[in-house]
């Protein structure tokens, strides 16, 4: 697994960004998948998973009814589509794969991206 997120960027608050983490060893079919981000100083928080048909997806409360989740196995590709931002929503953004059907823990994660930014201005 060879994961390459890429869409990040600088985006005014109530604005739109979508995300995209593929896979040049096209695998992903084969492994759920997982949107963490992480802020300066914070930790690394999670923030979206689906399974690996893209039939069951997790949010975590502070982007749900803004964020979506999904993916493209035909594509070796999984989206973060990202509404309504929010300064808060500021981060490195990172993709990651999973051995577990869907789950929150980063524990769980196996391989992850290299990241991209995400800065939301106010």
């Amino acid at each position: 697994v060879q994961l390459q997120a890429s869409g990040g960027g600088l985006v005014q608050a109530g604005g739109s960004l979508r995300l995209s983490c593929a896979d040049s060893g096209r695998t992903l079919s084969s492994y759920g998948m997982g949107w963490f981000r992480q802020a300066p100083g914070k930790e690394r928080e999670f923030v979206a998973a689906v399974s690996w048909s893209g039939g069951s997806t997790v949010y975590a409360d502070s982007v749900k009814d803004r964020f979506a989740i999904s993916r493209d196995n035909a594509k070796n590709t999984v989206y973060l589509q990202m509404n309504s931002l929010k300064p808060e929503d500021t981060a490195v953004y990172y993709c990651a794969a999973t051995s577990f059907p869907l789950t929150r823990n980063v524990r769980t994660y196996q391989y992850w991206g290299q990241g991209t930014l995400v800065t939301v201005s106010s």
